[in-house]
């Protein structure tokens, strides 16, 4: 009978119960590894991207808090006028009476016109009244007397004045005009009466 070699051969009585794997070689999962070796290393689970989902978060908030900033803003403003209003009362109604009736600038106009009451067809409209009006007359002019302020009160003016109208052929018309002013980021008027 032949003897085992010493140290005993894999599968014999005096051998290893499982070969040896092959330097480097990668275990199949879940395979146990040879007596007297160290376990195999488990793979490393990958890390929870805690700092990605802060991130996200904090980016997602700080958006939400601009935007509702943006928003708080657009709403508070939006009333605000647009511009910087006149100096003056008598100026604001000046400034209005010189775009409608010696310009006969709906836009000029506005440029005068408080927010609540701007209403740019509504403007367009008295200024084409008053182009149609003065268009039946002989080289028609407009004149009125310094706007005078009747009456005012903390942020609110009332200011007459004297439209007159004169014609080539020496027509005249009159007509008294009073205007209800504002101010706010200066005066505007807000009312033609």
């Amino acid at each position: 009978m032949t003897q085992p070699p010493i140290g005993g051969a894999a599968g014999s009585p005096g051998g290893p119960a499982h070969p040896e794997p092959p330097a480097g070689a990668t275990p199949a999962p879940g395979a146990l590894p040879a007596p007297g070796y160290p376990p195999y290393p488990q793979p490393v689970a990958p890390k929870k991207r805690r700092g990605l989902l802060i991130a996200s978060i904090v980016l997602a908030a700080a958006i939400l808090l601009c935007g509702g900033g943006a928003t708080a803003a657009f709403l508070t403003l939006r009333q605000a006028e647009d511009g910087q209003g006149a100096k003056e009362p008598a100026v604001a109604v000046d400034g209005f009476l010189t775009a409608v009736y010696k310009d006969q600038d709906p836009r000029a106009a506005a440029t005068f016109v408080c927010s609540s009451s701007r209403d740019d067809k509504k403007i367009a409209a008295k200024v084409a009244e008053v182009r149609k009006y003065a268009g039946q007359y002989q080289n028609a002019r407009f004149r009125w007397t310094t706007p005078k302020v009747d009456n005012q009160t903390g942020d609110r003016a009332t200011v007459s004045t004297r439209v007159t109208m004169t014609t080539a052929d020496e027509k005249v018309a009159d007509q008294e005009l009073r205007f209800t002013v504002v101010r706010k980021t200066g005066w505007w008027v807000c009312e033609v009466a």
